[in-house]
């Protein structure tokens, strides 16, 4: 069996500007607008839903499949993934195209300038899932992420017709897709992620109720930021969750992804949709704990007594039998 993880693949250049962009405007003169800010510092951070979506999975001690495309810079990024346990031998590698790139300056009131590149992202819809899983498996999900649109709804036939459970998490995509390209990779999911706004995108881009929705999943996972979790089935009460305790916020990029993670890791282990959820809640708190999307760090026994903070000993005694390859 395999875990397949299809997204985005992207880098992250992110820079700072003491000063403010509105002293260098001028307004009469907007439509000549040349202007250049010397920076301060730049970051340049791993980042994509896919590789986020791996790394987390990995360090839960699955060995997920990264599916998505990148350019030939993707060495050195493909270099950390793999040691770090990612499955990253089926990423289809440009020839003409770099890895998609954000380019994002800010300044001293938090103002931006931002630029996204995606590049070899739109060859994700040149993927085919059948040989990726003649390799690796027969999966246990195929999770179809933010990515190039005709690349999602690709996969998520191929899912259908293959017969792959597919797991819907179009999140970014929301904002620019059509109400019919949604309801394709909706339709027939196991698990629908989303936060709670993009929740209500999908019933108004739909025109579908929040019970259609649900009536066409089987489980629908609605992250609430700092109030935690909201998980439905038709048919059963609600799964509602805090979030982790004790969290000390620094940067929330990638959290969403971390959760994902954390929640499919322990769905793959069997555990109950309340520890899935309850799984997944921890791993998004060390992320926004850290800057950056892959730079968190734990060990098997200091997860399972964040888990047993936050959710009691119980859950942690449940998901113990599951780190314990963990180092």
């Amino acid at each position: 069996m395999s875990l397949l993880i299809a997204g985005s693949i992207a880098t992250d250049h992110l820079m700072t500007f003491a000063g403010k962009f509105e002293d260098s405007l001028v307004v009469e003169q907007l439509h000549k607008l040349s202007v250049s800010f010397l920076v301060d510092d730049l970051e340049i951070r791993r980042g994509g839903v896919a590789p986020n979506m791996c790394f987390g999975l990995a360090r839960l001690g699955l060995r997920p499949v990264l599916v998505g495309a990148a350019g030939e810079d993707f060495a050195d990024y493909r270099s950390w993934l793999e040691r770090h346990g990612v499955d990253c031998a089926h990423v289809r590698i440009s020839e003409s195209k770099h890895t998609a790139r954000f380019v994002c300056t800010t300044d001293a009131t938090m103002a931006q300038f931002a630029s996204f590149y995606p590049g070899a992202m739109s060859e994700a819809r040149l993927i085919e899932l059948g040989p990726i899983v003649a390799e690796a498996g027969e999966p246990t999900y195929v999770l179809i992420g933010a990515d190039d649109p005709d690349g999602m709804l690709r996969h998520t036939e191929e899912c259908r017709q293959r017969g792959y459970p597919f797991i819907a998490d179009p999140s970014q995509q929301l904002a620019f897709g059509e109400g019919e390209l949604i309801r394709q990779l909706v339709d027939g999911a196991a698990i629908l992620f989303s936060n709670e706004y993009e929740s209500h995108l999908i019933e108004q881009k739909t025109g579908w109720s929040a019970d259609e929705v649900l009536a066409r999943v089987g489980v629908q996972v609605t992250t609430l930021g700092a109030d935690g979790v909201r998980v439905r089935r038709a048919g059963e009460p609600d799964i509602v969750l805090s979030a982790a305790r004790n969290v000390t916020a620094v940067e929330p990029t990638g959290v969403g992804d971390a959760f994902r993670a954390g929640y499919l890791a322990a769905a793959t282990w069997g555990v109950s949709l309340e520890r899935a959820a309850q799984v997944g809640c921890v791993l998004a708190a060390y992320v926004v704990e850290t800057v950056g999307t892959q730079e968190y760090v734990f060990t098997a026994e200091q997860f399972l007594a964040r888990l047993e903070d936050s959710y009691g000993a119980e859950a942690a005694q449940d998901v113990a039998p599951h780190l314990n390859a963990l180092s």
